[in-house]
């Protein structure tokens, strides 16, 4: 990644005090990608920590706070086709990588707007890339999978020198240039569980332009080939030369030579435009009416008649049998009961029981009210307890009525 001086024009905002402060800047940066070459521009968390008004311009205060990265072309929604951007979480540095084209040629102006996920406060930057040749001449690629890193650990340009300076011992030459790098994500694998050391894998194509060495020659070997339908490990002489931390698939690597012209693809075969005379098209011929007499007597007499069957065989256990009989009488019986008990609360003439009226008196009978009135049967308002009608009446018996009843008995 090449460095680049950040000049800042900040905008100064309408209101100085506003809940979302936007500031846009131009950074003129020497960025220069290169046909066929990997290009970083790495998004530092901290300068644009740095941008962020007002704690840095008034109190000189700055914070960490967690920030959000959103890259587009300038005046179009999506990034270029080439370019891909990266962030593993807001507490990171973003990354803006990918290797162009040579019809992607020219000069190109990404805008990012960086998000203060605490304040909220938004700055907004351009970036201008122009992307141009290079010269080199790199017909011999290898693609590496190292399946426990992720995309970000690896964009860094010390992650990228260090593993260029392992591979110049595989490879023999010093003359080693980065390709590409992507994610197995981008190649259909699976994202993978958010467990420890477990990574989603990557994809870096390293080019030089000396052939390749013995070493790389033996992973395509029949024997490593086979010991790798096993789930074996393949055996190579290089193997040991790369650095503990970096594992390598030897059994998902790839060789490119472009020194070796691929035949074109056939194209069609052009015919004359004209299809061969095979007699006149004779359509066929339309279908018969069909009658839908019978399917619609299937779908409506079939459900009836077995509706039938059942109403016929209900009525005759309801009416027939001993136990729909039994059912029968027993529902009469409750409905004669009933008309009964409707019948006598209609006469309310009879006289109530003693035992039904209020503070009855079990020694002397006297029937008198506790309100001190002539009883009426028919009344409703007569409270059942005293205390409801006097709260401060006790209608508990007192200990001298109660030894008088047991002494009378």
């Amino acid at each position: 990644m090449q460095s680049s001086a950040l000049t800042t024009e900040p905008i100064t905002p309408l209101w100085e005090y506003a809940v979302c402060l936007v500031s846009i800047s131009s950074v003129h940066a020497d960025t220069s990608p290169r046909v066929g070459l990997l290009f970083v521009y790495e998004l530092s968390k901290e300068h644009f920590q740095n941008e962020f008004p007002p704690f840095l311009s008034h109190y000189g205060i700055t914070y960490n706070d967690p920030i959000v990265f959103k890259c587009n072309l300038q005046n179009y929604p999506d990034l270029p086709r080439w370019l891909r951007y990266s962030q593993r979480s807001p507490g990171h540095d973003g990354y803006l990588y990918g290797t162009p084209a040579s019809a992607d040629q020219g000069r190109t102006v990404i805008e990012v707007t960086a998000i203060n996920r605490r304040t909220y406060d938004t700055v907004r930057q351009r970036i201008p890339f122009t992307v141009g040749t290079h010269g080199l001449r790199i017909p011999y690629q290898v693609e590496f999978f190292v399946p426990k890193r992720d995309v970000e650990e690896v964009l860094p340009s010390q992650i990228q020198k260090n593993f260029l300076n392992d591979l110049e011992a595989v490879w023999a030459t010093d003359r080693l240039h980065v390709v590409n790098i992507t994610s197995a994500l981008d190649r259909g694998g699976r994202v993978p569980l958010p467990l420890p050391g477990l990574k989603e894998g990557v994809y870096i194509k390293v080019g030089s332009e000396v052939p390749f060495s013995q070493c790389l020659l033996q992973a395509l070997e029949p024997m490593n080939q086979q010991r790798c339908s096993q789930h074996l490990r393949p055996i190579l002489s290089c193997n040991e030369w790369f650095s503990p931390h970096i594992h390598i698939d030897w059994c998902n690597i790839t060789l490119i030579d472009l020194t070796q012209a691929t035949p074109p693809a056939p194209g069609p075969t052009l015919g004359s435009g004209i299809l061969p005379s095979e007699g006149v098209y004779d359509p066929p011929d339309s279908p018969e009416d069909r009658e839908f007499y019978l399917d619609y007597m299937c779908s409506i007499m079939i459900p009836l008649v077995l509706a039938l069957i059942l109403f016929l065989l209900l009525a005759y256990i309801m009416c027939c049998r001993r136990e729909g009989v039994i059912q029968l009488y027993h529902h009469q019986t409750i409905h004669d009961n009933t008309d009964e008990l409707r019948t006598m609360a209609g006469g309310r003439s009879a006289p109530r029981p003693l035992s039904t009226l209020p503070m009855f008196n079990t020694r002397t009978g006297e029937r008198m009210s506790p309100l001190q009135r002539p009883f009426d049967p028919d009344s409703s308002h007569i409270p059942l307890i005293l205390a409801q009608h006097d709260p401060n009446t006790d209608t508990l018996p007192s200990l001298v009525d109660t030894l008088c009843v047991l002494c009378v008995e």
